[in-house]
């Protein structure tokens, strides 16, 4: 029990009484539950938070316990929201853009991958297109693609992820592995589809 009175009958029944001290209300009239509230809720938050260290509750359990949750989206992980498989936009580095152009469009990102060996070697995005239009049709992906994509680990946070896509200014950011294997990619509306912010 937390109480302020060792004589009531909620601490007489209580097997562990958490006793607040004796302290005035900051209510003028002394009526109106102000202090005595505030007391409570101090350390109504510290016992959670002595509980939680002594039950070993992790971030995992806190997102089990609340998936749907604005708290417990900030917890999902890249690998929750990415796309991959047949999804994926991917190019080798010797594709003609004709080939690219088609891959890009019917996967829907506005970008894609060029790997090879399984190693994402660069992406090509719609801005890449249009900066080199010039003669694009007989280029090879790997020619005009961007060398330095931005990456992450499916482990990573999805909130992570999205602070590096806003800092970026870019919609989309592509998912490795310890290795620099390509796994995936993560696209701004799945962040923001989940909540995340």
């Amino acid at each position: 029990a937390m109480t302020g009175r060792a004589d009531s009958t909620l601490a007489r029944h209580a097997d562990c009484t958490l006793l607040l001290p004796d302290m005035p209300e900051a209510c003028p009239m002394q009526l109106a539950p102000t202090t005595s509230t505030t007391a409570m809720l101090a350390l109504g938050d510290a016992l959670a938070v002595v509980l939680m260290r002594g039950k070993g509750f992790s971030p995992e359990g806190f997102r089990t316990y609340h998936p749907g949750g604005k708290l417990g989206s900030q917890l999902l992980r890249v690998s929750a929201l990415m796309h991959t498989g047949d999804a994926l936009p991917i190019l080798a580095a010797d594709d003609l853009m004709e080939q690219g152009i088609l891959e890009m469009t019917a996967k829907g990102f506005g970008v894609a991958a060029v790997v090879e060996d399984r190693q994402l070697v660069g992406v090509l995005t719609d801005g890449d297109l249009r900066r080199n239009l010039d003669g694009l049709m007989q280029r090879k992906a790997g020619e005009i693609a961007n060398r330095s994509p931005l990456t992450i680990e499916a482990g990573a946070l999805a909130s992570e992820a999205l602070g590096m896509m806003n800092r970026r200014g870019v919609t989309v950011i592509f998912v490795v592995d310890e290795k620099g294997r390509f796994e995936g990619l993560l696209h701004l509306h799945d962040c923001l589809r989940a909540s995340i912010v």
